[in-house]
């Protein structure tokens, strides 16, 4: 294994940082009080047509990196 920069250091302590955070998000949000909002459908169609938006443009970026890989254009 090779050696280990600073920035490598730092952004892997950031982006757990982060991550940590987001847990804490999630945790503080589910545990909510009874009583609360309640999402409505048109909140989870909006919900799942956000996630299958996102997923269909990561998708489509890295196949479009690996064919421009392959095809020897990069």
């Amino acid at each position: 294994m090779g050696k280990v920069g600073l920035g490598t250091i730092m952004a892997l302590v950031i982006l757990i940082g982060l991550l940590l955070l987001a847990i804490v998000f999630m945790a503080v949000g589910w545990n909510a009080p009874e009583g609360g909002e309640k999402m409505s459908v048109a909140g989870w169609i909006a919900m799942i047509l956000g996630v299958i938006a996102t997923l269909a443009l990561g998708i489509g970026l890295m196949a479009l990196m690996f064919y421009s890989n392959r095809s020897g254009r990069d």
